[in-house]
């Protein structure tokens, strides 16, 4: 019969183990967020800019990004790279240039929805006062897309975050990493990936549940 024992997690377990690995997961998902945004938000101004030298690119890009797993696309970079520098970049290096790279085709999609559901009236009435598209665009459509798109962003960063534990492939030590090491030098495997799982659950849920507020903080706005 199975006997689960969680009476060995303790604190002196988490920071000797747990921490390393939660601490870059964070950090992986807060760079890859802002990394993946900036990249993104280019990509969609490229689409949404009618000039096919820049609308065909960006679309295949992204494209083709949102349809390679990402577990494939972390171990492609993590291979190829290497080969095309001549020399080893790291695990952590190379997840979170694969992290942004592939998110940044997610939040592409995400900030074109968002310039799109600004009002054409807006847009019109900049014209009318001389803007350029560019001044446009970064004084009337973006402010008001990115305050629409804030709990989309953090949405897409829950996932981003659970997402992170794909960077195990290619022996990163992230949050996940962690526990399995606590795992074998504990002698308790089953339970420290039950552990794991819960705290994926519990950071993810803390977090969606801000996402929901926030959420109405903004259709209040509206």
């Amino acid at each position: 019969m199975l006997s689960l024992d969680l009476s060995f997690y303790n604190w002196e377990l988490f920071t000797s183990y747990i921490l390393k690995g939660l601490l870059f997961s964070v950090q992986l998902t807060v760079i890859a967020t802002i990394g993946g945004i900036v990249v993104g938000t280019f990509l969609a101004l490229m689409r949404l800019s009618g000039k096919p030298l820049l609308v065909n690119p960006a679309t295949f890009y992204v494209n083709t990004m949102r349809s390679i797993p990402l577990v494939m696309v972390i171990l492609w970079f993590f291979l190829l790279i290497p080969m095309l520098i001549g020399r080893p970049i790291g695990a952590d290096l190379s997840a979170t240039i694969t992290f942004i790279a592939f998110e940044a085709a997610f939040f592409s999609e995400i900030v074109r929805a968002g310039i799109q559901s600004v009002p054409k009236g807006q847009v019109y009435a900049g014209e009318a006062l001389g803007m350029t598209y560019g001044q446009n665009m970064r004084l009337i459509v973006l402010p008001q897309a990115f305050r629409n798109m804030i709990p989309v962003f953090m949405t897409q960063t829950i996932i981003l975050f659970q997402d992170t534990s794909l960077v195990y492939a290619i022996g990163a030590y992230d949050l996940l990493k962690g526990f399995e090491i606590a795992g074998k030098n504990y002698g308790r495997p089953i339970e420290t990936y039950i552990l794991a799982a819960a705290t994926y659950f519990v950071i993810c849920f803390s977090l969606s549940k801000v996402v929901r507020k926030i959420h109405a903080k903004v259709a209040l706005i509206h």
